[in-house]
């Protein structure tokens, strides 16, 4: 607690994208319809899942809730530097930057362990499509679910334990669009050097070890499938090419920025962008396009709420109001 009443700092200044003042506006309606689409499309993910009652299954179950960690995911900052855009000072309070480094490691980790949960789900329907039922019962993805959330709050109050006491009494300027761990720290006004390699450790036991999981897993898919026939194999890949992409499009950025040696580089805040704007607009995109049963779930959907309804559709008592 002392360390907290030494800080002095009560806010920090973000640097945002860009100090071109000819790049606000277009960097304000550019991230706003991505966000837009992002909210949008994961919502659509979300409702075809729990209205068709042919995609009530444990791999539709767990893309469902894929697309609600994209969607906290875009929503941790996303908002706040679409409106710094139009602001002139962009600040945040103290406690404000603390929430979004709690909420953007709750996300990033619970949304690595649910990708190791939905390779888990492959890896049972094709090595063991006769068990599939059965293994992966309401319970068991209920539980992964659960685990998910778990891990990405473990991690966080982890990472939080780190650095919420460290004091801040001179610097106070993000080089970022949110208050990114890594540059946070660099402004704590002792020597962070041993809190820098927690950090990494920690974010770096869970990424690798997850990235390792998630490895493991389509290779042993991979071999089981290969012994089988050409047509099992070609049915693997069509079915984990979506999850590969996934995988690298998110694990990338996250490896790159929290893994590699404590220093940050420029193309930190490309980065950055990738894993909290465009992997949440990406995974709908991958994850539908590339099944019919969900385009086919979705059309019916957007048939039934966007199409006009005849006379006869609609009801009675609405029907005697019109005449």
């Amino acid at each position: 607690m002392d360390k907290v009443n030494s800080s002095v700092v009560s806010e920090f200044v973000l640097l945002g994208l860009s100090s071109s003042q000819d790049l606000q506006l277009f960097f304000f309606v550019f991230f706003s319809v991505l966000y837009v689409v992002i909210v949008l499309g994961n919502l659509l993910i979300i409702l075809t899942v729990t209205s068709d009652n042919s995609l009530h299954s444990p791999m539709y179950f767990l893309l469902g809730n894929l697309s609600f960690v994209d969607i906290c995911q875009a929503s941790f900052a996303t908002p706040k530097m679409i409106a710094d855009f139009l602001s002139e000072h962009k600040t945040i309070s103290f406690s404000g930057c603390i929430a979004q480094i709690f909420f953007i490691h709750l996300f990033t980790g619970g949304e690595m362990a649910l990708l190791v949960s939905m390779a888990y789900d492959r890896y049972v329907a094709l090595c063991k499509p006769l068990h599939y039922v059965v293994i992966m019962s309401r319970r068991t993805r209920t539980f992964l679910v659960a685990v998910s959330w778990a891990v990405g709050l473990v991690h966080t109050c982890s990472q939080l334990s780190f650095t919420v006491n460290l004091p801040f009494c001179g610097p106070n300027v993000v080089d970022s669009f949110f208050c990114d761990l890594p540059r946070v720290t660099k402004l704590a006004c002792l020597d962070s050097y041993t809190i820098e390699i927690l950090i990494v450790v920690n974010s770096g036991i869970l990424s690798l070890s997850t990235f390792s999981l998630l490895l493991i897993s389509y290779i042993i898919i991979f071999v089981t499938v290969w012994f089988k026939s050409s047509a099992a194999m070609a049915k693997a890949f069509s079915t984990l090419a979506a999850h590969i992409t996934v995988v690298i499009l998110f694990f990338g950025p996250c490896i790159f920025i929290y893994v590699w040696p404590f220093t940050t580089y420029p193309v930190d805040k490309l980065l950055a962008i990738f894993y909290t704007i465009f992997t949440p607009i990406l995974n709908p995109i991958i994850y539908t396009l590339r099944n019919r049963d969900m385009k086919v779930a979705m059309r019916k959907i957007m048939t039934h709420y966007l199409r006009p309804k005849k006379i006869s559709e609609i009801p009675l008592v609405v029907r005697n109001s019109l005449y």
